[in-house]
């Protein structure tokens, strides 16, 4: 048995996309609702560079199907500090902003740790307290993205895992690929899709990112996924799997997100 698997890509207004994704002619104002109904999520970059309103969350989880999903990623100003146990009040500020009117159109928080910030069991632990589990009624999921090789650390995720936090496999790019399964969802961002191919990458690799996903969506992590020592590797229960085209070739990510759905059970 397997969770549900959502792709799809970040962001959704991108003017390279008008010529390869979007039909021609189609409206601004359609674009979210069109890219909606070929992908099954979209990661809400906007909210990292600043505060949004609250009217526009609910106007955007209005114009998605019902099955649809949006992560949300956390502000900058709460992860970029030297000591992120202090981020209270950014935190505060982050979720009064209105990400609760996405209502049940709400996937994780996504909370990229920049690589210059380097794992202290203490700070960071201290950092997930301050994560709350709901927001306006609606429950909230988390998930770290660390892009510093000190995250690579047995600690990190027994920490992660005893908060039911999410550790965001990054693969395909320069940062680390933490590997583990440390809440009842995932979240993986693939980022390498290249130019020169019109789905991003070429059918055998997306062949293999299908598997690969198929297996984390069954609560396990793919054969070539790096392990580390000590750290929690899944109990084989099924997860719901995030799954982003991001970064690398941007104007193909949404061709190559729609070719791993095409390879993969239908979301039901």
């Amino acid at each position: 048995m397997a969770g549900v698997i959502r792709v799809g890509v970040g962001g959704w207004v991108f003017e390279p996309w008008r010529e390869n994704f979007y039909p021609e002619g189609l409206r601004q104002k359609d674009e979210l609702a069109y890219a909606a109904s070929r992908l099954g999520t979209i990661e809400i970059n906007a909210t990292y560079y600043g505060s949004q309103k609250r009217e526009s969350f609910a106007r955007w989880a209005s114009e998605v199907p019902e099955d649809f999903r949006f992560s949300v990623k956390g502000s900058r100003f709460c992860t970029n500090r030297r000591i992120l146990a202090e981020a209270a009040g950014s935190v505060e500020k982050f979720f009064a902003q209105g990400v609760g009117a996405l209502g049940e159109k709400l996937g994780p928080i996504n909370w990229q740790v920049p690589a210059t910030k380097r794992f202290e069991a203490e700070d960071f632990e201290d950092f997930l307290k301050l994560l709350p589990r709901s927001i306006d009624g609606v429950p909230l999921r988390h998930a770290i993205e660390a892009r510093s090789e000190t995250f690579a650390d047995a600690r990190f995720l027994s920490l992660a895992q005893r908060y039911g936090v999410a550790v965001v496999m990054a693969a395909d790019s320069d940062f680390p690929l933490l590997a583990a399964h440390t809440a009842d969802f995932a979240f993986v961002r693939i980022m390498g899709t290249r130019e020169g191919e019109a789905e991003g990458y070429p059918p055998e690799a997306l062949d293999g990112w299908a598997r690969r996903l198929e297996v984390i969506a069954r609560g396990e992590l793919p054969d070539d996924f790096p392990r580390i020592d000590g750290a929690p590797q899944g109990n084989g229960a099924p997860a719901e799997v995030f799954v982003y085209v991001i970064d690398g070739n941007k104007p193909a990510n949404p061709a190559a997100a729609m070719a791993l759905i095409a390879r993969l059970p239908p979301v039901t």
